[in-house]
């Protein structure tokens, strides 16, 4: 017997040597060492699963923490499970894409480097025909960059920024003469821009981007389809510079309000149109610079919803040749400004028979035809100061800007010329087929005159208290 307890003890003590001298039972690191263990058994994983795959290969991507940089070098598909996520500790750009064909699918891509000067960015792509596609992306500096990459698809992924002052941060997605690509249904917020550089033909749609700098930024890039996109609370919301056959449809463009604080802006742009969008709550809805910058077709400006801005549109004394007809102007402070000293000589507020519809027109409709009888002029005094003088909209709804009014109204040898003419002003909003847009327009015309009818109560009263009412 004793020979037997002798043997199991000597047995048991080997194995707690082997065991690391204490039973896993009572080893209170355990767990931390087992997951440490399962971490480094994942770290390298996607890289040599990318390295011994075939060309054309489809690979499936568990859920897991990967502390990985990928390089990949060959057409592949990459397809991230619930909880696929590859972390860039903080360093350098995390996936690369070099090859053509590459599809890269599911994944949270998070924790880039934060380094300007190189870019760091979470997906890269540098060769033509990639698919980015479902990909959160958290806690990035640069988010999907492409670079001399055509015919890619970005579509449906979610890309945050990360927590900088707006100018340390960096785009959250970039193109760089990639032409051909579809960038469409992506969510970007909090970081710098959305922005093509010379690339050409490109399709973006169904995009939202929120408190961003620019929502949507085109430098040198041509044939564009911008529709259906949803930009708010950024600086600007789209911003067009030296491109031409841009069209602008369907988009939302509310509460840009940055030190631009443009829904739309158009730098020596052409051959653009802007139609049925829904332009509101901005500074400024739409800024006008040297655009069109040639003859060859007239800025196309038609079914737009200029609501609630601090200035519908703005023109500088350079923005000729374009035609504004069927758009709703609505309680905008300004609706028409020039920017400096100039006219709006060259730019056409009606065409034919079809002009724009003014909240603040004051004129009838006797024969019920729908067009005012009375030409539609803006020619408000205190709005003619403002524009030379920015620093009296400090008295913006005071009893000083309703003194001002009334003698422009009353002095005509004070009355400024006619900033612009709508020869047949529309009686009616124009209907337009955007059902969000013309619920929101029904929502805030609401608003707006019951807040009316409620300041003009208010001021029956105090005049009916001073007549020695109750």
């Amino acid at each position: 017997m004793n020979r037997v307890i002798g043997a199991i003890l000597v047995c048991g003590g080997a194995w707690l040597a082997r065991a690391g001298d204490t039973p896993a039972s009572l080893d209170h690191e355990a767990p931390a060492r087992t997951f440490a263990s399962r971490q480094s058994t994942l770290a390298g994983a996607l890289s040599a699963r990318i390295a011994a795959a075939q060309a054309g290969a489809v690979i499936e991507i568990g859920a897991g923490v990967y502390h990985e940089h990928l390089r990949i070098d060959k057409p592949l598909t990459l397809i991230g499970r619930p909880g696929a996520i590859i972390d860039g500790a903080g360093s350098g750009d995390i996936v690369e894409i070099a090859a053509e064909g590459v599809t890269f699918r599911g994944f949270t891509v998070r924790n880039t480097g934060i380094d300007l000067e190189q870019e760091n960015a979470a997906i890269r792509v540098l060769a033509g025909r990639a698919t980015i596609e479902d990909n959160v992306l958290e806690d990035v500096l640069f988010g999907i960059d492409l670079r001399s990459a055509p015919d890619c698809v970005v579509r449906g992924n979610r890309i945050g920024g990360k927590a900088l002052d707006i100018a340390r941060r960096g785009d959250g997605l970039r193109l760089w003469r990639s032409d051909r690509g579809v960038i469409e249904n992506n969510v970007l917020h909090d970081g710098r821009d959305a922005i093509l550089w010379y690339s050409s033909g490109i399709k973006v749609r169904g995009n939202r981007s929120d408190d961003c700098r620019y929502g949507l930024h085109l430098m040198f890039s041509d044939d564009v389809v911008i529709e259906d996109n949803t930009l708010s609370g950024n600086s600007v919301g789209i911003y067009l510079m030296y491109s031409a056959g841009v069209e602008i449809t369907r988009n939302r463009l509310v509460r840009n309000r940055g030190p631009s604080g443009y829904g739309i802006g158009l730098k020596e742009a052409d051959r653009f149109s802007v139609r049925e969008n829904l332009i509101t709550g901005n500074r400024v809805g739409v800024y006008l610079d040297g655009s069109p910058f040639t003859t060859k077709q007239p800025g196309v400006f038609t079914r737009n919803i200029f609501a609630f801005n601090d200035i519908g549109v703005t023109f500088l004394p350079s923005a000729r040749g374009n035609e504004f007809t069927d758009n709703n102007f609505i309680d905008n402070i300004d609706q028409v400004a020039v920017s400096g000293r100039g006219a709006l000589t060259g730019n056409r507020f009606w065409k034919g028979e079809r002009g724009n519809f003014w909240s603040d027109y004051t004129g009838y409709d006797r024969d019920a035809d729908g067009i005012g009888d009375f030409v539609h002029e803006s020619r408000t005094l205190f709005e003619s100061m403002t524009e030379r003088n920015p620093e009296m909209r400090l008295f913006l709804f005071s009893p000083a800007q309703q003194a001002i009014e009334f003698v422009g109204r009353a002095v005509p040898a004070v009355r400024p010329e006619a900033k612009f003419e709508d020869e047949v002003p529309r009686m009616r909003p124009v209907e337009i087929g955007f059902a969000k847009a013309e619920s929101g327009v029904r929502s805030m015309t609401l608003a707006a005159t019951a807040f009316g009818l409620l300041a003009i109560g208010g001021g029956v009263l105090r005049a009916a208290r001073k007549d020695g009412g109750p």
